[in-house]
């Protein structure tokens, strides 16, 4: 068994075999999950709140981690998402005005683990050429790990493949995030993101949030001007099992539906479209796409392990966006129903808002079907 050296107070195992050696922060302890890579700059506070991390260990690769603290109001959910973090450098100290604590004590907190003074770029070498595996973080503090245990637990690790983890991540029960507004809209929560949802109240929505399961009787009975559904975590092929009925009785209706992410490829699923695992995901703030209906190129914020595969969509339904990386479906659109969604995330303003126009054609189909002479 590999022994560690002086200064490691922590391992990252992965299924590979592959033994990284650092330090460990935040709690003592073990954390598995899915190793993904993250290439952002900034916002990792909203990376790890964002619910479609749930089950994944964040590697990102900017060396810099730590340095704006961690505040209160750049919470994407009413926890912290992600099972662990890896970065290069120790963590900074932090230095901005809205710091209201450390990234150091924000993790003891919430008692995650996290590794660092282990070499990142490696690591996302091994990801990209390997494809994505899961990982094992072992804080040990003191005494010596055990590598044959820690492999044993990697072995016993659910793959994200068939996962379904929406229902870990949805509201208990609905709620109301905002009370006035022009238009109510019911949001379908998968794992939903709280900038999403400022977003659409900031747009004139008032939003009623229900469970991932929320039949679409129930949702149409609380009379919604449109629906949306979002982002998540998990496999949208074991998500979709409860999901597409609930998605097409809503489309069938007639109702404004706009998805992102998660919602995005659930959509794309319940009009016949197939969804496969990436090698690695797309995670990352500067993500080109392609609008393929104006020609505009739109710098977008990333975070998904599955794509939409665009020769499966039915003939009904249009391919909108693309990734100018690697050509992969980034957003689509129905023919004649007064649907649309997108792959990335438009209200995390990478651009800044190149993206949030989306936003603007959710809130304009309701207003237009609203305006309509049969219209309830």
């Amino acid at each position: 068994m590999p022994q560690p050296p002086d200064h490691a107070t922590a391992c990252l195992v992965l299924q590979d075999g592959t033994v990284f050696w650092g330090r460990g922060i935040g709690s003592t302890g073990t954390t598995v999950g899915e190793l993904c890579f993250n290439t952002s700059m900034t916002g990792y506070q909203e990376i790890l709140t964002d619910p479609s991390y749930t089950g994944q260990i964040i590697t990102f690769t900017f060396p810099h981690v730590g340095n704006t603290g961690i505040n209160t109001e750049d919470i994407e959910s009413r926890s912290f998402a992600a099972a662990g973090m890896i970065i290069r450098n120790d963590i900074t100290s932090p230095s901005n005005w809205r710091a209201t604590q450390s990234l150091q004590s924000w993790l003891i907190e919430n008692n995650k683990m996290a590794i660092c003074d282990i070499d990142t770029r490696r690591l996302t070498q091994i990801l990209r050429d390997k494809g994505a595996q899961n990982g094992v973080i072992h804080h040990f503090a003191n005494g010596r790990p055990d590598i044959d245990t820690l492999q044993d637990i990697l072995s016993g690790a659910p793959n994200m493949k068939g996962c379904d983890l929406a229902k870990s991540v949805t509201t208990p029960k609905p709620y109301e995030w905002s009370k006035s507004g022009e238009h109510h809209v019911v949001v379908i929560d998968y794992g939903v993101k709280h900038n999403i949802l400022r977003m659409l109240e900031n747009m004139g929505g008032r939003l009623t949030v229900v469970p991932c399961t929320t039949s679409a009787q129930d949702i149409l009975k609380m009379s919604p001007d449109g629906v949306f559904l979002s982002n998540g975590p998990g496999d949208p092929a074991a998500t979709a099992e409860y999901a597409l009925p609930i998605i097409q009785n809503l489309t069938k209706s007639g109702m404004p539906v706009f998805g992102i992410c998660l919602g995005h490829q659930l959509l794309a699923r319940s009009f016949g479209a197939e969804t496969i695992k990436l090698e690695y995901g797309h995670r990352g703030a500067n993500h080109p796409v392609k609008n393929l209906e104006t020609g505009h190129v739109e710098i977008t914020s990333q975070n998904h392990g599955f794509v939409v595969i665009s020769e499966s969509l039915p003939d009904d339904v249009v391919e909108t966006h693309v990734s100018l990386f690697d050509g992969s479906n980034e957003g689509l659109r129905h023919k004649t129903l007064p649907v649309f969604s997108v792959q990335h995330h438009p209200e995390a303003s990478p651009g800044p808002q190149d993206a949030h126009y989306v936003f603007d054609e959710f809130f304009k189909t309701m207003r237009d079907i609203k305006r309509q002479p049969d219209a309830a």
